[in-house]
């Protein structure tokens, strides 16, 4: 059984007792989240498509780290203007856990 759930405006493909890394979610560690944005559900009987999101589905998961992914340097130049602008950021992250998915 697998599901496409949609969190901050992303599409992922998950299953239970999988990971996935996802944009930062408010919540501490260890505490469960509900999504209710299914946009598919396949068991191996029925594929359930929402129009946009499945009636009544929802995954129930658990938040099991936070961090920081790799830094993005934004470098703007301008020729001969003597323009220079170095500027970077870390996007924050969190690892959830998935526990269920119901429908």
């Amino acid at each position: 059984m697998y599901a496409i759930i949609e969190t901050k405006g992303h599409q992922y493909e998950i299953s239970e007792n999988s990971k996935i890394r996802v944009n930062n979610i408010e919540g501490e560690i260890g505490t469960q989240i509900n999504i209710d944005k299914v946009l598919l559900i396949n068991d191996d009987k029925n594929l359930l498509v929402g129009n946009p999101y499945v009636n009544n589905a929802k995954v129930v998961a658990e938040i099991v780290s936070k961090g920081k992914g790799k830094k993005v340097l934004i470098y703007k130049f301008k020729g001969r203007k003597k323009y220079r602008r170095k500027r970077g950021y870390r996007d924050q992250y969190v690892d959830l856990l998935i526990k269920n998915i119901t429908y």
